[in-house]
């Protein structure tokens, strides 16, 4: 099986199966590998969604699964890591007076609003808890807006997986994604951020390590 496998930063890359593999020197940094008897592609493709739709679009015509590592901000979900159900992208939509209406991205945003998510691949057995992602291009660190976001019905927030998603559906393929809690999306965001990132992506990246070997 070819598996396309995104990560937004270097080190979130470096930490799923580290210090192998090939690496080349591509506009999008790779590197490849063979595990569990599955060719991998891990390719980080920079931050926002535009960057994560960008790498999904070159890259995964010729993946069998596409998947996402790394790490996320929680609206009230625990540390730790988690399966990505279902994602969506909370910046999508249309602004009318005192409002803003979210839909499913690339739908077209008029008239009644519907599902706004893209659901993932089905749950592959890890024991993970489960996560709805609020994606979008903006770091959260503000406690209002992450009330808002949590009212989508998402506890994780990130700026890729829900353009990953919307390329993977474009793509006719299945996606799924494993994320770790780096910070609470409030004013000490950045902070924890930096401070955790390392720990966090190691998690992300041990969880995907055991997906690909059950494939």
């Amino acid at each position: 099986m070819n598996l396309l496998i995104l990560a937004a930063l270097p080190e979130e890359a470096d930490a799923l199966f580290p210090n192998t593999g090939t690496p080349e020197l591509t506009p999008i940094p790779i590197r490849r590998l063979n595990a569990h008897n599955h060719d991998l592609t891990i390719a980080t493709c920079g931050l926002g969604k535009v960057n994560a739709a960008l790498a999904t679009g070159l890259l995964g015509p010729v993946a069998d699964l596409i998947l996402m590592t790394g790490t996320c901000g929680a609206l009230g979900a625990a540390p730790g890591a988690y399966w990505i159900a279902e994602a969506l992208q909370h910046d999508y939509g249309a602004t009318h007076p005192g409002t803003f209406r979210r839909y499913r991205a690339g739908d077209w945003p008029m008239g009644e609003p519907g599902e706004a998510h893209f659901p993932a691949m089905p749950d592959p057995g890890l024991g993970l808890p489960h996560a709805r992602i609020a994606s979008g291009d903006s770091f959260v660190a503000c406690p209002a807006a992450a009330a808002d976001l949590a009212s989508l019905g998402a506890t994780l927030v990130d700026m890729e997986v829900g353009a990953v998603a919307q390329a993977a559906a474009r793509l006719g393929k299945p996606w799924g994604a494993i994320k770790a809690v780096t910070d609470e999306a409030n004013d000490a965001s950045g902070g924890d951020f930096e401070a955790n990132l390392r720990r966090a992506a190691r998690t992300a990246g041990q969880a995907v390590e055991r997906l690909v070997a059950t494939l």
